[in-house]
């Protein structure tokens, strides 16, 4: 084990280094240059055609979701443990200042993921059995030609290992986690959680096997009910905290934007320095909103949608979702809880969840603040558990082809068992490799296909503009 940790460190220090920091910030740069701040200047038509449809009734086809149901799958796998477990890493371990590169990373990710979905809608195909299969891989084997398939081949063997991981293991771990919490808060000498957490992995299991051996519209069906449920319950619980002590917001953004550049005047050196506020900003931001990771297109491209540029949209409005609004609170519950209440950051255990829940429990008591983190912890990664078992499956197919689905399928949910019942410490960290390493070969074919991107969205607007003026 110590062997593995220690390649997995050397692996994690070049694949997390300047040259990615360079290459992610890069490419979101480049796409929102070559798209004249599009996330910008386009961010009220974003919302009005995403969020304001949330209601309207669409009907999808056999192996297709519609719209809705494509970003809430894509939600389902974005919005997870990162939201919460990792923001609270983010702060705790980087500081106030963290959430400032996190916001930064949010904004130029916006283009980025635009661009992912874009692609992933305009370069799919349909697989042997008629469902619509598209992501990274596909855009860079028919957008940039099949010499180089090999670097989709490289992208979906990361993205299906991450899958077991980041998407699968971390996520019903953390489900446990919660609810030991909750079963410690109501009875403090609990004895062993061996029994208790092999049973809840069991029954994620089960639950999580029934969806996906349902296949693609299953997936949709359960997905677009979950997320906006799970989305509210912690959205407004966050909020009434940040209400009730909005009188430390003044001091929490100054120290946010001093820490972010001056983590030694905020925190004393705790956050050691620029670069590791940085880091660990734009690391939980990425983990969070996946911009640049390549792995929420593949869900987009299941939708009916057939115009690339409406369906490109909701990456906007996903990344906005995600970091601006679910991130940006869980790290203000925790700094109100810090300024307000007396709550101590200064430590950090990857993927704890219980410094978020002692924050809640400064408004709704200690057993209600680990019953709120419980209930939304657990949707939110049992959300993520469904959406990146599509993802593995996907890179599977592609690599081995449709006779490899059901086998991933299985060894995808034993590894949710495994991830209910082991110390996740060590996979914490291979996970945020595999990221790393996913996230080369689709932001490589991202810039390379910017083009694409930037005569599609013009040509879009342009047919847009037309349309009104002929009226």
């Amino acid at each position: 084990m110590n062997t593995i940790v220690s390649i997995n460190g050397a692996i994690n220090g070049v694949v997390w280094g300047p040259p990615m920091m360079i290459l992610l910030i890069g490419v979101g740069i480049l796409m929102t240059v070559r798209m004249k701040g599009l996330q910008f200047r386009k961010f009220g038509f974003a919302m009005k055609n995403t969020l304001g449809k949330i209601f309207t009734k669409a009907e999808a086809g056999e192996g297709e979701m519609t719209p809705f149901q494509a970003v809430s799958t894509a939600l389902a796998g974005t919005v997870g443990t990162g939201n919460i477990a990792g923001i609270t890493a983010a702060v705790t371990l980087g500081g106030p200042g963290a959430l400032f590169w996190l916001w930064v990373t949010a904004l130029i990710g916006m283009a980025t993921k635009y661009s992912e979905v874009l692609l992933a809608v305009k370069f799919r195909e349909r697989n042997a059995v008629g469902d619509w299969v598209g992501g990274p891989m596909y855009y860079i084997k028919n957008g940039m030609g099949k010499k180089w398939k090999w670097l989709g081949i490289a992208f979906s063997i990361f993205a299906a290992l991450a899958a077991l991981g980041t998407g699968n293991a971390i996520q019903s771990g953390n489900i446990v986690s919660a609810i030991d919490t909750v079963i410690l808060s109501f009875k403090p000498d609990f004895g062993s959680f061996a029994t208790v957490n092999l049973v809840l992995g069991l029954i994620l299991a089960v639950l999580a096997a029934i969806v996906l051996f349902g296949g693609v519209k299953r997936l949709g069906a359960v997905t677009e009910k979950l997320v906006p449920f799970m989305a509210v319950v912690y959205i407004v619980a966050c909020l009434v905290v940040v209400i009730f002590s909005s009188s430390a917001l003044p001091a929490i953004f100054r120290d946010i934007f001093v820490g972010a550049f001056s983590p030694a005047g905020i925190t004393g050196g705790a956050a050691g320095s620029m670069i590791v506020v940085l880091t660990w900003g734009m690391k939980r931001g990425i983990f969070s909103n996946e911009a640049g990771l390549g792995t929420a297109p593949m869900a987009h491209a299941t939708t009916s949608e057939t115009v690339p540029v409406k369906q490109a949209v909701y990456g906007i409005f996903e990344v906005f979702l995600d970091t601006i609004i679910i991130c940006t609170l869980t790290g203000l519950t925790l700094l109100c809880a810090c300024y307000k209440s007396g709550i101590d950051l200064h430590y950090g255990i990857m993927g704890d969840t219980s410094l978020v829940a002692a924050s809640l429990g400064t408004v709704f008591t200690q057993k209600g603040g680990a019953l709120i983190i419980a209930i939304g912890l657990a949707l939110f990664a049992f959300s993520t558990i469904l959406g990146w078992a599509l993802y593995g499956s996907r890179c599977c197919e592609f690599v081995f082809g449709a006779k490899a689905i059901k086998p991933y399928y299985i060894i995808y949910v034993i590894c949710t068992v495994l991830g209910a019942t082991v110390d996740l410490g060590v996979v914490w960290d291979i996970a945020d490799t595999l990221n790393g390493l996913m996230a080369i070969p689709n932001l490589i074919a991202v810039a390379a296909l910017s083009g694409v991107v930037v005569k599609e969205t013009r040509d879009f607007f342009a047919n847009r503009s037309a349309e009104k003026a002929g009226k």
